[in-house]
């Protein structure tokens, strides 16, 4: 039987799947991303619990390993300097062939997200579609006519980076107003932000920063005790939503009016709070679309269990290299 390693590199930890041709992972382990004092010995820890997959389940074939990572580019098998992660440019095929003579792939991590969606979620049926990953920030991947858009050097959809106000909130960047800074998880903090210096009594705004400050010098609201006070009608909860769904639905009207998705898809973080921002921000795509455009543009939630479609897209790239 055939299999492909499928691995998804996060600021934070790295998730790495044995899959098998038909999207089920076999075996799956998590590790530190920055525990480590630099890539090259990551890389050396990663293909060691690789290894370990692999030989636990000695009646699959592996065909290759798939990667994906933020600042991942497909046409040159680099990671450039990745946000939230202390690592220069590095290539990433030269390391594993220190180890390995299986075939390296890697991409985009939000690319990845949307090769997971096309071979094995909601997205198998479509042709023009667009992935949105949503977590501290906001990734996307673009399919065009079934097939994903990567550009001129390989950075094409880059959504979170696109500004919708050119003298808005600062992002790291460099640009000022990018779509991220208000629908993700460092977004809707700054909004939390904002709104506590005009309701600095509110006591709702209070608990979530108080929470937020516990998590260290980053640490962003909690996305689950919105959800709760919008379940009980909490005028602030349905005035964050009301307010993040505002920007998100402007963001896709101006993708939808370029390329004329399908549907979009999301995929983790701020998606979890499902209709609660979903139907809003439907509600602001139409009022931002050309007329005749309105109504035709399913929004769409995952259809692949929470933290899977980062490594189930990873290993589609080895699969569709060998079909």
């Amino acid at each position: 039987m055939k299999s492909a390693i499928g691995i998804d590199i996060g600021g934070t930890n790295t998730v790495i799947g044995l899959v098998d041709h038909e999207g089920l992972i076999i075996q799956k382990k998590t590790i530190k991303t920055r525990e480590h004092e630099s890539s090259e010995i990551f890389f050396k820890y990663l293909y060691v619990e690789i290894e370990k997959l692999i030989n636990k389940s000695p009646d699959f074939k592996t065909l290759g390993i798939g990667i994906g990572a933020p600042n991942g580019n497909n046409f040159t098998g680099e990671i450039i300097s990745p946000p939230n992660l202390n690592w220069t440019t590095i290539h990433v095929p030269s390391i594993f062939k220190n180890y390995t003579d299986l075939k390296v792939i890697i991409t985009n991590d939000a690319n990845s997200a949307a090769l997971g969606e096309k071979r094995f979620g909601v997205a198998k049926d479509l042709k023009n579609f667009v992935v949105i990953t949503l977590g501290t920030g906001l990734g996307s991947g673009v399919f065009v006519n079934d097939h994903l858009v990567y550009g001129n050097r390989g950075f094409a959809g880059e959504m979170g980076h696109m500004s919708i106000n050119p003298k808005g909130r600062q992002c790291n960047c460099g640009k000022k107003g990018c779509l991220e800074m208000y629908v993700s998880a460092k977004g809707i903090t700054q909004t939390v932000k904002k709104l506590y210096q005009d309701n600095s009594d509110n006591h709702f705004l209070i608990k979530l920063l108080e929470k937020a400050k516990l998590k260290g010098v980053n640490g962003n609201v909690s996305g689950r005790d919105i959800d709760r006070a919008f379940d009980k009608n909490d005028p602030t909860a349905k005035t964050l939503y009301d307010y993040t769904a505002k920007k998100l639905g402007y963001g896709l009207s101006q993708v939808a009016t370029l390329l004329e998705p399908e549907a979009f898809i999301f995929y983790g973080g701020l998606s979890n709070a499902g209709n609660r921002v979903l139907a809003p921000t439907k509600k602001y795509l139409n009022k931002n679309l050309i007329p005749f455009q309105r109504d035709s543009i399913d929004l769409l939630l995952s259809g692949l269990n929470d933290g899977d479609a980062g490594i189930l897209g990873a290993a589609s790239l080895i699969f569709k290299s060998t079909d």
